[in-house]
């Protein structure tokens, strides 16, 4: 019954075609118009604001939620951290998830990434140079390379979902390892990855980016990763 309810106000937002922010039916509209009691709305409503599907504001209503990669974020980190204090090389997993997504579309970007996005991939990498003198690269200059250079997908759900395993991957490896990096070689690997990508060589770009997953998971196992 509980799914049933749920499924049935998804429904609703889809055949409303009703954005993130859009008004939904009150409460009482629910029960009119589900058939059902107040409590098996409450508790349809709290599930799907687990999920993001919708947001309920206290004193203003219920909405569409935002749909965001939150929940799966969590449920990644969750997963990692859960199977590393069994004994599992779950971050290890976590990565080469990531790897086998990232290597196989990097060809599709070579040469496609616009002008515009160029610009802003070398004033990342210049950032890194400069942070890479002062002593590391931080973790939001790398996320900003990764995110702008699959901006050039033109797929936002591909992009967000890719955001999502970058940002699992890093909360946990902070959380668990203390896996030591050599800034320079950071920017040397994303400076190679963007000089392939900018020659359009999609070989050479995948090779880029296979180097610097292959440093990061040398850099785990160094440091107790099991």
């Amino acid at each position: 019954m509980a799914r049933d309810i749920q499924e049935r106000i998804k429904r609703l937002i889809i055949d409303g075609r009703l954005p993130s922010g859009a008004s939904l039916p009150t409460e009482p509209e629910l029960m009119e118009l589900l058939g059902v009691s107040r409590n098996s709305v409450r508790e349809a409503l709290k599930a799907l604001q687990a999920m993001g599907i919708v947001e309920i504001r206290h004193g203003f209503g219920t909405y569409v939620g935002p749909m965001s990669m939150a929940p799966m974020i969590e449920g990644l980190t969750f997963r990692t951290v859960a199977g590393h204090y069994r004994g599992e090389d779950s971050l290890l997993q976590l990565l080469e998830l990531r790897e086998a997504v990232e290597t196989g579309l990097i060809a599709r970007l070579a040469g496609r990434v616009p002008a515009a996005d160029l610009a802003e991939l070398d004033a990342i990498v210049a950032r890194m140079r400069t942070e890479a003198a002062a002593g590391g690269v931080r973790a939001e200059t790398d996320r900003a390379f990764h995110a702008t250079l699959h901006r050039g997908l033109e797929n936002l759900l591909l992009s967000e979902v890719l955001e999502a395993f970058w940002d699992a991957f890093h909360r946990v490896r902070t959380d668990l390892v203390a896996a030591h990096t050599d800034p320079e070689t950071t920017v040397r690997q994303h400076e190679e990855i963007l000089a392939a990508v900018r020659d359009g060589d999609g070989p050479r770009a995948e090779r880029a980016v296979r180097d610097h997953f292959d440093n990061i998971r040398d850099r785990l196992r160094s440091s107790g990763e099991r």
